[in-house]
């Protein structure tokens, strides 16, 4: 059974997504369910890997003014898992995923200014085994920031 098809999940979900911080008082008063109930489900939830709580913050707001998104091209192909997991481990990158295309992958890139952006792709990318080509767009301002409509999931289940 998908998390979709819980009603009673979906509706704590949504809840959250609008504001993480929301009560389980709070949420079982919204959905008219008590708040042990709440509070169950919650933490099956957290413990299921299907909800996380984080905060989210503006990064030029607290001093990262280099925003940008990294297209990295891997050969030999063998070296994509080793590239990957080197990746996923330095804290600069905060998302990372493979695509199709003229690139393998894309990491979002959060560095203090442009100098710390430079140094960064020249000593932690392009030292990387089977690194073989990188684009960097950077973004100039970023629009909307958003978690997914989860009605637009709900609907596709269907």
């Amino acid at each position: 059974m998908s998390i979709l098809d819980d009603e009673l999940d979906f509706q704590i979900l949504t809840l959250l997504q609008k504001d993480g911080r929301m009560s389980f008082t709070e949420i079982s008063k919204e959905i008219n369910v008590a708040v042990s109930t709440i509070r169950h489900r919650y933490i099956n939830l957290i413990e299921d890997g299907t909800l996380k709580i984080i905060g989210r913050i503006e990064p030029n707001k607290i001093g990262f003014n280099a925003y940008a998104s990294l297209l990295i091209s891997v050969m030999p192909k063998k070296h994509m898992d080793s590239v990957l997991e080197a990746l996923g481990k330095l804290p600069e990158i905060s998302f990372l995923a493979s695509i199709s295309g003229d690139f393998d992958i894309e990491a979002n890139v959060m560095c203090r200014d442009m100098g710390h952006l430079n140094e960064f792709i020249s000593t932690k990318i392009h030292v990387l085994e089977g690194v073989f080509d990188t684009q960097t767009k950077m973004y100039m301002r970023i629009h909307k920031f958003a978690q997914p409509d989860l009605e637009f999931a709900k609907l596709s289940n269907k």
